[in-house]
């Protein structure tokens, strides 16, 4: 239990650390919607991941999802101090994982491709940035202190640690701080990726 306050606490400190609009921790506690989605993935999570419990997971998903905008499946696996800002339309699938002190804006999508079974969503390294609109699809990894421009798109491609991404497809515009102009590497599934058959017109349409 005192685990799970202090990873509670440190998602509230994270609200303070990236958003100037929050004043105090009684208004954050009261009034930031997207923490009240975490605090009750954090609990379906456990309710889910570790207990098996039925049903009421999924119920916790759904009201986070109507209170605030932000759809986590209960699971996904998330570290400590994430922030979401805005939260409206944030979606983050059962197999994603993210790992400590991120940063999600608004309409970020961390999704699949329907290409794979098992693991099949994004893994976020520690110190991630993903700007508003992002979509990242397929069991892709973003390396630690990396940072996805707005709207950008990422479908089965890593981006490597220390990078800014950006664009449609998203190419790497900097590394360890020197400005380049690079693809991302392709993606090799991890294990528990299983490949799943698909038709030619959706083979076409993720491609």
């Amino acid at each position: 239990m005192a685990g799970f306050l202090t990873t509670l606490r440190g998602d509230l400190d994270a609200v303070h650390r990236n958003d100037p609009a929050a004043h105090n921790r009684l208004e954050t506690a009261l009034c930031h919607t997207p923490l009240h989605a975490l605090v009750l993935h954090r609990v379906a999570h456990v309710l889910h991941a570790r207990w098996r419990v039925p049903l009421l997971p999924r119920l916790l998903q759904v009201l986070g999802r109507f209170w605030s905008g932000v759809e986590i499946h209960p699971g996904a696996r998330i570290g400590q101090g994430l922030f979401i800002d805005h939260g409206t339309a944030v979606v983050i699938g059962e197999t994603a994982e993210i790992g400590d002190d991120c940063v999600l804006f608004h309409n970020v999508t961390l999704g699949g491709t329907g290409r794979y079974d098992g693991k099949r969503h994004p893994s976020l390294g520690n110190n991630v940035y993903v700007g508003t609109g992002a979509i990242l699809l397929g069991p892709i990894r973003v390396g630690d202190n990396s940072r996805v421009g707005a709207n950008s798109f990422i479908i089965m491609r890593d981006v490597p640690p220390d990078c800014t991404v950006v664009g449609v497809p998203a190419r790497i515009v900097k590394e360890r701080s020197k400005r380049v102009d690079k693809e991302l590497p392709a993606t090799r599934p991890p294990e528990g990726s299983i490949p799943v058959p698909i038709s030619n017109d959706a083979r076409e349409a993720i491609s």
